[in-house]
């Protein structure tokens, strides 16, 4: 056999549904990543994995075209990454509404007869060369672009003047625009230049969906934005995630942007904007009445910035979605967050804000009595101790037993009385629930026992994750044969203390020796 014929692209249909198997257990297994970004369902992981498997292999494709002549070998390695990088992206974004599951950031979706995508492939600068070869279809008469997606290729000076003529030529048309990562590596004067020509060719665009994305922007490169930002009174969906809003910045943004009365979708995750940037995006939210999806997570907000968010979202009756997760709350935004939530929340998350038994009760009587449709309520790691603060969660849980799917608590302090408590209210028929993660709890044999029987026979159940607590080895074994016939719904046990209870035993009788001593 000719050594030279053998080609390692395109991969067999088994390979590839190999790598879709590989992203489903990594989109729907526990992991560090998966405990602060949220996890998937297997279901929604087959959905999203194929979406994302498709996208590497487009991108992939691509890039084997431009050496037709080579043994494939550089486009399995673009394969490989682009899914990597897709799948990272996507698990840093959180999980999505069933509607939005065709935006996953990065796919390529250039086949649709109105997007013009050049984000696939390897993140790269780009010349004006390049530039000019690129974006020829837009200057095509009578194409029918209506959404643009330049994301992920570092645009300099004179690769920037090429793509701002042809903006400009076509913004009329233009309908959702995404620049998310279009500086990258660059020296900030050229990349204030670069902004300020994107901006300058698509003022007065009427857009409704504007993407900035994973730019280093500051106040500088907000600014720098600002003819584009002036001109925009009908967005419906912004997005600033990732790109160095500062408490000047987000400042800036509310100065610059007219108008958020039809806002449906705004993004502010990762971020460093802190309480005063919270107070100025307050003001933001307080005038979007249509806000469906709000996400301020990882952005270092503290407690007055937090009861500033949570007082402006009053205001959003219709919100779906709830994203304030990763922030330094404690419980007074809690509390006023009680206060702020409406009967259409679908999706809340919570985790990593401090807010302790005081607010997470709040939090959870206010989500019993409003009535919501709940199908997700992630409150990880705030510091929940006490068991009325365990029966409230459990209460609101029976208020949402119809539609709830997910529920993480992990890296909590609820044990065993929390645990049983919980384990209780679940044993009601919740018809739709996929996944309870209750890892890092200091749980013991006796919760984890009524936590398993209590999920195991639910139809559609897929994920019990009890790890990181305190279960015995014979906790251990008797978890999983209760799990027995269906061992894939129970998540691993090997970081649980296998010598957890023996330690409580041991303490319990160093306590009762302290007593009769002082008797």
């Amino acid at each position: 056999m000719d050594m030279d014929s053998v080609k390692l692209w395109p991969p067999s249909h088994s390979t590839r549904q190999i790598l879709v198997e590989r992203i489903i257990k990594n989109l729907s297994t526990p992991s560090i990543i998966s405990r602060k970004y949220g996890l998937l369902s297997k279901e929604e992981a087959e959905e999203d994995a194929k979406q994302i498997e498709s996208a590497a292999f487009v991108a992939a494709t691509q890039h084997f075209e431009k050496e037709p002549e080579s043994d494939g070998g550089s486009a399995v390695q673009v394969y490989a990454k682009e899914s990597s990088k897709l799948m990272v992206e996507f698990l840093k974004t959180g999980p999505k509404h069933k509607e939005d599951r065709d935006t996953i950031p990065g796919l390529t979706t250039s086949n649709h007869e109105h997007v013009f995508d050049i984000s696939g492939g390897r993140r790269a600068f780009i010349d004006a060369e390049e530039a000019k070869e690129l974006l020829k279809p837009l200057k095509e008469p009578g194409n029918k672009f209506t959404k643009i997606r330049f994301s992920n290729r570092s645009f300099g000076l004179p690769a920037a003047h090429v793509a701002a003529t042809v903006l400009s030529s076509v913004k009329d048309q233009l309908t959702e625009v995404d620049l998310s990562d279009i500086v990258s590596r660059r020296p900030e004067p050229e990349a204030i230049g670069v902004m300020q020509m994107f901006s300058s060719a698509l003022e007065g665009a009427q857009l409704s969906a504007l993407n900035l994305s994973n730019n280093a922007l500051g106040e500088k490169g907000v600014r720098a934005f600002g003819a584009l930002l002036k001109s925009q009174g009908n967005l419906v969906e912004l997005s600033f995630m990732n790109a160095g809003i500062s408490h000047e910045a987000a400042k800036a943004v509310c100065e610059l942007i007219p108008s958020t009365s039809k806002l449906k979708i705004l993004q502010f995750h990762h971020n460093m904007m802190g309480d005063e940037g919270a107070i100025a995006i307050a003001q933001l939210v307080k005038g979007s009445p249509n806000l469906e999806d709000f996400r301020c997570s990882s952005t270092r907000i503290g407690s007055a910035g937090g009861v500033a968010l949570a007082e402006a979202l009053k205001t959003c009756t219709l919100l779906k979605k709830l994203d304030l997760r990763d922030n330094m709350f404690g419980p007074k935004p809690g509390v006023s967050l009680g206060n702020a939530l409406h009967a259409n929340l679908t999706e809340i998350y919570l985790s990593y804000l401090n807010l302790e038994n005081e607010g997470s009760i709040a939090l959870a009587n206010a989500l019993k009595q409003s009535k919501s449709a709940l199908e997700i309520i992630e409150m990880a790691a705030n510091n929940i101790t006490s068991e009325a603060a365990a029966k409230a969660l459990a209460d609101c849980m029976i208020s949402n037993k119809h539609s709830l799917t997910r529920i993480n608590l992990s890296e909590n302090e609820i044990k065993d009385a929390g645990a049983i408590v919980i384990a209780k209210a679940l044993e009601d028929a919740f018809e739709r629930l996929c996944v309870v993660d209750l890892s890092t709890n200091g749980i013991e044999t006796g919760g984890a026992m009524a936590l398993a029987k209590a999920v195991v026979g639910k139809p559609g159940f897929r994920l019990l994750n009890i790890n990181g607590n305190f279960l015995s080895s014979k906790g251990i074994q008797g978890v999983r044969e209760i799990f027995k016939d269906f061992p894939r719904m129970l998540g691993p046990l090997d970081e649980n203390d296998p010598r957890g209870d023996e330690f409580d035993e041991l303490e319990s009788k160093l306590k009762d020796l302290e007593m009769k001593q002082k008797e």
